[in-house]
């Protein structure tokens, strides 16, 4: 059988290893996954409650207009019901957005490195990928991004906290950069670690959707609210967007366990509060730890650190997984000599200090 000539470029995605696979290889019984930014409190218990007390329901499809949740986001976030789009998590939303606006010849525009699958799912469509490298920062190069932009460029894309670095834009960059762009080049800001950007740093996206009808803003539960296992994400734009990208999206593809939970986890921003405090917290306490073994690091506004390492990305990712901590390293993130670590419990993240500390004593 013959497939898309590209997707002999393309590999499938490789998740980082799983907490099972370790205990096995290594005969650790103590494990902790930083790898996959994932939420170390949880989620809401008033989520754990509806699952304990709701017998659910799997013989009937969801509702394929998500109107709960729908109507709940519509109202707290002051934007139309249709207004907003579904999917298992925002990566769905990426993947329609390449399908729906993206043929050979096309052009997108990203940094790198960035979140994978805006360049993944676009190739699969034939596009042109333009790439332009971060800023020594880990920043996005706006200005670069904007200077090559052609007549055959049909999205930009702007992950803001950046994954891998956790760099934020400044509301004063997203807006000069929405004004000097065309009008029919479509914007996509991914807003995924949005819940953890302290509140100065809120470049109020939404409010500037009205102004600019060629932004689509995205976000995920799989992040601060804790669901990454049910996948369920949405995005906010223009109407017209929306319904183009309707036509593409399948027709259940939100579970109805998914959109309950999202609803809870939604309407519990005490928990994300939680989340986000301690977050901040032990994120401070990590980087002063770096900081006292003469160690780097990006600047993060997420639940996450790039952390610059003295030798290869892979070496300490290896010591690391000997020691029951599971990170990614910066090789297959497409900055060699780092790792990217997850923020996780002052408790956890206290062991792996001392793990870090034996590893930096064995190398001087």
């Amino acid at each position: 059988m013959r497939s898309k000539e590209v997707l002999k470029q393309l590999s499938p995605y490789k998740q980082g290893k799983q907490t099972k696979d370790i205990q096995e290889e290594f005969g650790l019984g103590y494990i902790v996954k930083l790898a996959s930014n994932e939420n170390p409190y949880g989620f809401s218990d008033k989520v754990k409650e509806l699952f304990l007390t709701n017998e659910p329901v799997f013989n009937i499809y969801p509702d394929g207009y998500t109107s709960e949740l729908r109507y709940l986001i519509s109202e707290k976030l002051n934007v139309s019901p249709e207004s907003l789009i579904f999917g298992s998590g925002s990566e769905e939303i990426i993947q329609m957005l390449c399908r729906s606006y993206l043929t050979v010849g096309d052009q997108v525009i990203m940094a790198t490195p960035t979140f994978p699958q805006y360049k993944h799912y676009a190739l699969i469509e034939g596009a042109e990928i333009i790439e332009h490298p971060v800023n020594e920062d880990g920043s996005h190069p706006l200005d670069k991004m904007l200077g090559s932009v052609q007549d055959n460029t049909k999205i930009i894309w702007i992950c803001t906290p950046n994954n891998p670095t956790g760099t934020a834009l400044s509301k004063e960059e997203l807006e000069d950069f929405l004004s000097k762009c065309p009008s029919d080049v479509l914007v996509a800001l991914d807003e995924a670690y949005f819940e953890f950007l302290q509140p100065e740093k809120n470049v109020n996206a939404l409010g500037l959707l009205k102004k600019y009808p060629n932004l689509i803003v995205l976000r995920t539960f799989s992040k601060a609210y804790g669901l990454a296992g049910l996948r369920i994400g949405y995005g906010i734009a223009d109407p017209l967007i929306v319904e183009t990208l309707d036509k593409v999206r399948g027709p259940f593809n939100t579970t109805s366990a998914a959109q309950q939970a999202a609803v809870i986890a939604f309407s519990d921003q005490d928990f994300i509060q939680h989340t986000y405090q301690e977050n901040k917290k032990v994120l401070k306490q990590f980087q002063a730890f770096l900081t006292s073994i003469g160690w780097d690091y990006y600047e993060s506004e997420a639940n996450f650190l790039l952390v610059k390492t003295p030798k290869s990305g892979m070496d300490a990712f290896d010591y690391l997984i000997k020691n029951g901590f599971i990170v990614r390293p910066g090789e297959l993130l497409g900055i060699p000599n780092t790792i990217r670590v997850t923020i996780g419990k002052a408790e956890d993240m206290k062991v792996m200090e001392t793990v870090l500390r034996n590893y930096q004593e064995q190398l001087n």
